[in-house]
């Protein structure tokens, strides 16, 4: 395929993905409570002109590293702060993902095993919902699938082919260059999770018994590569906020996260954790939907190949399926191991799971199987992506406007915004969820307390213009005889981070 259609294709699948997966973006409030975490941040980053250690309602938010700021950052300057800024960064993560793949696919196999694996990935239900989030994950999984490509690369090349005179090394060298590369950045997109593929470069290594492979990848000088690149931005962040980024962002958020529950996301009782050691078995058969319909057929395919003879191709293949299995069950085992649980802490193995079913599924040769059988089985993955396809834009235009309105932060904030004034004060009470921080800010300079009823009406008794959130069941109570000179906004919605729904009410006094 000559280098002109090839960059027509990777445009053509780029722009097809980002226009797939912007549908909707606009129209859907942020989501409580990482969206809004995320979004504001990005916000406060530019306000503060401090690009280094990120804050979130005046507060060190310390749980991430930047490298998602820095990209919601640019989306502001480009489109304005709005939740679709928010979430445009992610759009172009999962975008570069699919491309990243369909390279990757076109390397081992036919160049329609790399469109249908980048197919596969884009399509997939938690790709669907990641890539329209404003949140860290695409990144981590854009990062995450380049080291894997490149450590790929890097192993069948510089460590196979025997030294040769002047520049023929270069080539090889570049995988090196970018596996480390990719780990730092995937390290600042949601920290340590994003070295994983250094486990599956050597456990590649270590199945292989080959000691001249571990030589030849140079981990010593790569690591210490990989941590000079975060340090650029780490050193800086722990002489800010005196150490205090790596207690929590690592202490915390990464070593707390593996040991106890964080935010009611897994199991507090030993034995419940063993309950939900096949919590990620099972969640992947929602996760990877519609694809997922296939991975017990793709299982017995992959058992069926390794107990067939071997010959130089199928030996080589295997090598290939190795190093994709390895990924997947590391990233799989580590999350099932860790005690805090989300269904889509498994993305990053996405990437590898569309590679290793459409080799298998879609790459087999005519000689390996009937061609009416092939022709059956590419038709039926056409019908299921295309429908698949159809499905995911028809949820992804319809839904956001019909669900808007149970966003409780969102209405009040569409109400009240003609009387906002940007001096005001503001407060809430038995509601402090994230987005009430970021849609209110938008019009007003000052940052959101917490407080209780009582609290609440000294609060509005201060002088200046300022307003304060509560239930509406409080109102009377708490404001029985406020001035007439006083607006109210109600709203009835649900608060997706608690599940349960909420009546809530704005008291503002204009000065």
């Amino acid at each position: 395929m000559s280098s002109g259609l090839k960059s027509i294709n990777y445009a053509l699948l780029f722009f097809g993905c980002a226009l797939f997966h912007l549908a909707g973006t606009w129209n859907l409030p942020l989501i409580d409570r990482d969206e809004p975490r995320f979004a504001e941040a990005s916000r406060e980053m530019i306000q503060r002109a401090d690009y280094v250690v990120p804050y979130f309602n005046n507060q060190l938010r310390l749980d991430k590293p930047p490298l998602a700021y820095w990209a919601q950052v640019a989306s502001y300057r480009l489109f304005g702060e709005s939740d679709f800024s928010a979430r445009f960064p992610s759009v172009i993560a999962a975008a570069l993902t699919a491309l990243v793949i369909l390279a990757w696919g076109s390397r081992i196999g036919a160049a329609k095993v790399g469109w249908w694996a980048a197919i596969i990935f884009t399509l997939s239900l938690q790709t669907f919902l990641h890539a329209k989030a404003a949140v860290a994950d695409m990144w981590l999984v854009l990062f995450m699938t380049i080291a894997h490509w490149a450590g790929y690369e890097f192993l069948t090349g510089a460590c196979r082919v025997p030294a040769r005179p002047a520049v023929a090394p270069y080539q090889p060298m570049r995988s090196w260059w970018i596996f480390y590369f990719a780990l730092a950045l995937g390290f600042l997109a949601k920290g340590p999770i994003a070295w994983t593929p250094l486990l599956t470069v050597g456990a590649t290594i270590i199945f292989a018994r080959d000691l001249q492979l571990a030589r030849c990848f140079k981990f010593l000088g790569g690591i210490l590569l990989m941590l000079a690149v975060v340090a650029l931005w780490g050193i800086p962040a722990l002489i800010q906020t005196h150490g205090e980024f790596f207690a929590v962002g690592i202490g915390r958020h990464v070593i707390g996260r593996s040991f106890a529950t964080m935010e009611g996301h897994g199991a507090n009782s030993f034995w419940m954790y063993l309950l939900l050691l096949p919590f990620y078995f099972v969640t992947i058969f929602i996760s990877f939907f519609p694809w997922s319909m296939k991975l017990p057929w793709l299982a017995k395919a992959l058992w069926r190949k390794r107990k067939a003879g071997i010959d130089d191709r199928s030996y080589n293949e295997n090598k290939i399926d190795s190093y994709f299995l390895a990924g997947v069950a590391i990233i799989f085992i580590i999350f099932t191991l860790v005690k805090t649980k989300l269904p889509h802490y498994t993305l990053p193995a996405f990437p590898l799971l569309a590679l290793l079913l459409a080799r298998h599924w879609q790459g087999a040769a005519p000689s390996q199987a009937p061609l009416r059988r092939l022709e059956s089985s590419r038709s039926l993955f056409k019908n299921i992506a295309i429908t698949t396809a159809c499905v995911w834009i028809a949820i992804a235009l319809v839904v956001p406007p019909l669900v808007a309105r149970l966003f409780p932060a969102y209405q009040l904030f569409h109400e009240s915004r003609a009387s906002l004034q940007p001096n005001m004060q503001f407060a809430s009470v038995d509601f402090e969820e994230p987005s009430l921080v970021w849609y209110f800010r938008s019009r007003v300079n000052g940052f959101l307390t917490a407080m209780n009823s009582r609290r609440a009406a000294e609060f509005m008794e201060k002088p200046g213009a300022r307003f304060v959130v509560l239930p509406a069941s409080m109102v009377t109570t708490v404001f029985g005889n406020h001035p007439e000179t006083w607006k109210m906004f109600s709203t009835r919605g649900f608060n997706i981070a608690k599940g349960k729904r909420v009546d809530l009410t704005l008291v503002l006094k204009l000065e």
